[in-house]
């Protein structure tokens, strides 16, 4: 792949199909977060009420947030840093922005090892190879822990920097075209095998059944936290794709595609981790742990378990690769515009950037110990732990403060009737600021309830 010589759909007048934008703003959003992380915290927090408090914190933050990145996105027509300021903003909006640049590259990093991670587990579970070993926790450590990881996070980065060298239409919104309907046929097909395993009634029971006596303060602070990750929100990905946005595009049909595509995910995941890990007797622990270990002990007891393991990590490695991609556009896009190179070119110094950054987060499970133990975390962890508690919700505060106190043409760029105009410029202003401080805090541990 000679990524230096490619040139397919490079140009500003490259543009996603209303459709094709759709899609791949889903994929951004389909990430490996609501697959391991969503069903451990609705368990831990009621159940079918904090899928409601989801909902609520989606509605509150989460929408009128997206419509701001894609409208801001569209308006500018630049990266993530350059948008704030060629809409109409002053400079120091697109130093600020540049913030929202950072954050998905940083990400982006570690998030080919996970990727990888998924691809090869997919191999093992087709092949058998396993389930030779019970010891899945064993397995596990002793992939991590060694180099392996890193021949799966290059071939991560050659799977995602060569969809995003064949440009937006060619490449992004096509690879986005095939893989998300793929992605909805296995989470169906899982979602069947679930809900009809022995005891699965009780899983599908303690996650859609309210328990309102577990909601609390820290609970809604959770709540509005995964609403905000789980778009892909406060990382420049929305303001990138809203970039490439056909001006006869409605950006609040859109937004409500994305938010209920990202809703529909999420419960559908949580119909396949509880129904599996009740039926098997699992601990719904959040992370890796769950996916890498717990779960393929339960692929191993049932029947055809190799093939519907093998579905599974595919379906994991699909959700991941696309939020790969939507991550690696956002430093791509960046550097164009900075620097005005063509798109193979500034794919792949990114790529060579996104390798070199992440190996000492694919030597951090063990291997190295200096990258091991940093202050209580590994070095892949507080990479996470940074732009996770730290620059996304900044990004977000960034955005919001933006478009509601300084983006003088905000009602042309946004769309929107004048009823909702002023629901959602109310929203910005009053709510999704505060609301979003909020979550700064608490994720960066600084407010605990």
């Amino acid at each position: 792949m000679n990524l230096s010589k490619s040139k397919p759909s490079s140009g500003r007048n490259d543009r996603f199909s209303s459709t094709g934008f759709i899609l791949a703003a889903i994929g951004s959003s389909v990430g490996l977060g609501n697959m391991w992380k969503f069903p451990y915290i609705t368990g831990a927090n009621g159940g079918a009420a904090f899928f409601l408090l989801f909902i609520i914190c989606l509605i509150l933050v989460g929408l009128p947030l997206l419509l701001a990145e894609l409208a801001i996105g569209r308006a500018g027509r630049g990266s993530a840093a350059t948008s704030f300021v060629k809409a109409g903003g002053a400079r120091i909006f697109g130093k600020l922005g540049f913030l929202q640049v950072l954050a998905p590259f940083l990400i982006l990093t570690f998030y080919v090892i996970v990727a990888g991670w998924t691809l090869h587990y997919a191999v093992l579970s087709f092949s058998g190879t396993l389930y030779d070993n019970t010891d899945f926790s064993g397995q596990f450590n002793t992939f991590v822990g060694g180099y392996l990881p890193i021949i799966w996070q290059v071939i991560a980065i050659l799977i995602t920097s060569f969809v995003v060298a064949k440009g937006i239409s060619g490449g992004i919104e096509r690879f986005n075209k095939v893989l998300i309907p793929g992605l909805v046929i296995l989470l169906i097909v899982l979602m069947i095998r679930a809900v009809t395993l022995p005891g699965a009634g009780e899983g599908v029971s303690f996650f859609l059944n309210p328990d309102f006596s577990k909601l609390s303060p820290e609970a809604a602070l959770v709540a509005l936290g995964h609403a905000f990750f789980s778009l892909s929100l406060g990382m420049g990905i929305l303001l990138t794709y809203g970039a490439y946005v056909d001006k006869r595009q409605s950006l609040g049909s859109a937004t409500l595609a994305i938010g209920a595509g990202d809703l529909i995910y999420a419960l559908i995941a949580g119909l396949i981790i509880f129904p599996t890990i009740f039926s098997f007797g699992i601990e719904s622990d959040a992370g890796p742990s769950l996916v890498f270990m717990a779960l393929p002990a339960a692929f191993s007891a049932m029947p055809l378990g190799a093939f519907f393991g093998g579905l599974f990590f595919v379906l994991l490695a699909i959700a991941a690769l696309t939020s790969s991609v939507s991550l690696f556009e956002v430093p791509v896009t960046y550097v164009m515009d900075r620097f005005g190179w063509g798109r193979g070119r500034s794919v792949l110094v990114i790529s060579v950037l996104v390798l070199l950054v992440g190996i000492p987060s694919a030597l951090s499970f063990g291997i190295a110990p200096a990258l091991t133990s940093m202050g209580g975390k590994n070095f892949f962890d507080w990479l996470d732990f940074i732009t996770s508690n730290i620059l996304l919700p900044l990004g977000g505060l960034i955005t919001t403060i933006f478009a509601g106190y300084f983006w003088k043409t905000a009602a042309e760029a946004a769309g929107l009737s004048t009823r909702w105009f002023s629901i959602w410029l109310f929203m910005l202003r009053y709510v999704a600021p505060i609301l979003m401080l909020l979550v700064l805090l608490h994720t960066s541990g600084l407010i605990s309830f």
